[in-house]
């Protein structure tokens, strides 16, 4: 697990990581070049290649050659990823305007002592420990947020707490008007708007900053700095809001099913459509994740569906409709056996039926296709393979 807590660095320490951030930064664009130029960097090469490049070069000597070799590990990783998964695009070059800090540290390049984290290279920050760590970590990840707030995230070890014993099944369909509706109505996550709250007091804001700037080539102001600072913090009072609401649902959802049958919904799509915004304020990547991650944690067994006819599908005698239904109708009727229900509720009971139907027997996250068998299970790590969905939702 992951245990996060807040730095206070002083105005050393913050000016020591934004230098090892511009080390880490110089290296991962330099892979990307040579990613671009037709070699394929391997960690094993990149690694040859900056014990190459520190040897030259007092600059990177300075710097921690632990943080070094873990930009360049997490960028093979990316690439390798992107080259299994179809569809997944290559690591870009990260900008200076457009990228937040992020260095991460094994176990040999940071200690924490007296409520201090020190970081490989000197630097030494004060911790906000809230909570005391269960175990010792194993890694550390320092980054920073759109509001300048910087953060510690250690990879610890912790003791699961027994799930309660029950044998109730759920199912979960994804919508926008409703973020989530279940086969139970009970443990529905309406969809609570608070982007949608805060939006006069954003658009005022943006506004002022959108005067505030000044022509390109010119460094910005101090009050556009500021109005730039107030956008940040209202977005992130609205994650933050988001985030909290999908722990407390999914918590409630996994303790009291033993399988959970979750739509495997991808959002990404809707940013580009005129529904942008409110799939943003409905957050279903951030409680579809919660639910997942707690679900394998706790030893639920988590079924990924994909949502392929899931709304056209009847619930209750399997009959497909012949055609699709747009989203102006709510109400979904069966032709067959005149079954008349909510069409999220209805598309939520088809997949909990596929589930069950198919007997999938899973240890932790899979994927299971409406129309095909498929054996074995899939692992909860980030390579979970994916099933191509048949035809349109």
């Amino acid at each position: 697990m992951r245990y996060t807590y807040r730095l206070r660095p002083g105005a050393t320490a913050q000016a020591a990581l934004s230098a090892e951030w511009g080390r880490c930064r110089w290296l991962w664009n330099e892979a990307v070049h040579q990613q671009k130029a037709g070699h394929k960097p391997t960690f094993c090469k990149l690694s040859k290649l900056l014990t190459e490049a520190r040897a030259r070069s007092t600059w990177l000597r300075e710097g921690s050659q632990v943080a070094q070799q873990q930009t360049l590990r997490t960028y093979a990783l990316a690439l390798q990823h992107a080259y299994k998964v179809k569809g997944r695009g290559r690591p870009t070059v990260k900008r200076l305007k457009n990228t937040l800090p992020s260095l991460e540290y094994t176990v040999r390049g940071f200690t924490i002592r007296d409520r201090r984290l020190r970081l490989a290279g000197g630097i030494t920050i004060p911790v906000v420990l809230s909570r005391e760590l269960p175990s010792e970590p194993t890694s550390v990840r320092v980054y920073r947020d759109s509001l300048g707030h910087w953060y510690a995230s250690f990879v610890v070890r912790r003791e699961t707490q027994p799930a309660p014993v029950t044998d109730k099944a759920i199912g979960v369909d994804w919508g926008v008007t409703v973020t989530a509706t279940t086969t139970d109505a009970a443990y529905d996550l309406p969809h609570l708007g608070h982007r949608r709250r805060c939006a006069a007091e954003l658009a005022r804001v943006q506004r002022r900053m959108s005067r505030r700037r000044r022509p390109r080539g010119n460094p910005p102001s101090k009050g556009y700095l500021r109005a730039k600072r107030q956008v940040a913090k209202l977005h992130k009072k609205a994650t933050r809001q988001n985030t909290h609401d999908a722990r407390q649902w999914a918590r409630r959802v996994v303790t009291d099913h033993a399988v959970i049958a979750v739509e495997d919904f991808k959002p990404s799509f809707l940013a580009r459509s005129t529904m942008a915004r409110k799939a943003a304020d409905a957050a279903i990547g951030a409680a579809k994740r919660e639910l997942i991650e707690r679900g394998t944690r706790a030893g639920r067994k988590v079924v990924l569906v994909p949502p392929a006819y899931t709304t056209m599908t009847c619930s209750q005698c399997g009959t497909r409709a012949k055609e699709r239904l747009g989203l102006g109708v709510r109400t979904f009727r069966c032709g067959d056996c005149g079954y008349t229900a909510c069409r999220d509720r209805n598309a939520a009971r088809a997949i909990l039926a596929t589930v069950e139907r198919d007997r999938a027997g899973a240890d932790d996250v899979r994927h299971v296709n409406t129309s095909l068998r498929v054996s074995g299970c899939a692992r909860s790590e980030p390579e979970i393979p994916r099933l191509p969905a048949v035809g349109k939702r």
